[in-house]
């Protein structure tokens, strides 16, 4: 009797133990499940645009070369006024809005309304293009941390009135740039363009032979 007694506690204490692990694999199955549900979709990897010598880099890091295409691109794409800038400067902060950190796209907003009042959009057309000899160079860009960035943009600004030239000026545009990896649909670069870094200034000594048009 005493053993019979002996064999159904240790079979009770088998059910148990088989128990509780079962319980804990399911905890950690929910826990695994949680992870896996919440981790990115996907992962934004800066590659440089020359990778035939190999690339060894943190992933998280940006190269420098990079923050300054993002820098021109969107620096051009807001200063494109094909038709007319009075509708053009406006639209162009709208479709660009992903792209801009906050406090960019209320600078811009008040520009577009300051150039509004002083009548310097109706009717006015305007391209920026890089100065030839001019573009991206490593000291264009100034890393302040893994997470913000000050490009050196030297630019030609041509602006029309009414099909007639009215500027052409060269200048170096001090944008600041910042990691803004929020909604990779809308902004696959993961960077955010906050406006300028100080005064814009105008480039002295600059051949109008070396606009690019």
């Amino acid at each position: 009797m005493s053993n019979l007694k002996s064999q159904l506690h240790e079979k009770d204490r088998n059910i148990r133990t088989t128990k509780f692990f079962a319980v804990l694999f399911f905890i950690v199955i929910l826990a695994l499940s949680f992870v896996i549900y919440t981790f990115p979709s996907r992962l934004n990897i800066h590659i440089p645009p020359d990778i035939r010598a190999g690339s060894q880099r943190p992933w998280w890091e940006v190269p420098t070369s990079n923050v300054y295409a993002f820098a021109y691109q969107v620096f051009q794409q807001l200063n494109r006024w094909n038709v007319n800038g009075e509708e053009d400067y406006e639209k162009n902060i709208t479709v660009l809005k992903p792209l801009l950190t906050p406090n960019c796209e209320t600078f811009l907003r008040q520009d577009y309304k300051d150039r509004l009042r002083h009548n310097e959009l109706r009717n006015r057309t305007r391209g920026v293009y890089e100065i030839v000899g001019r573009g991206f160079s490593e000291d264009k860009v100034t890393v302040y941390s893994k997470d913000s960035w000050g490009v050196n943009l030297d630019l030609s600004v041509d602006e029309y009135f009414e099909d007639e030239p009215v500027k052409r000026v060269f200048t170096r545009f001090p944008i600041s740039i910042v990691r803004m990896d929020i909604d990779s649909q809308k902004n696959p670069w993961g960077l955010g363009f906050n406006c300028y870094v100080s005064i814009p200034q105008r480039l002295e000594g600059v051949d109008n032979s070396e606009g690019n048009k």
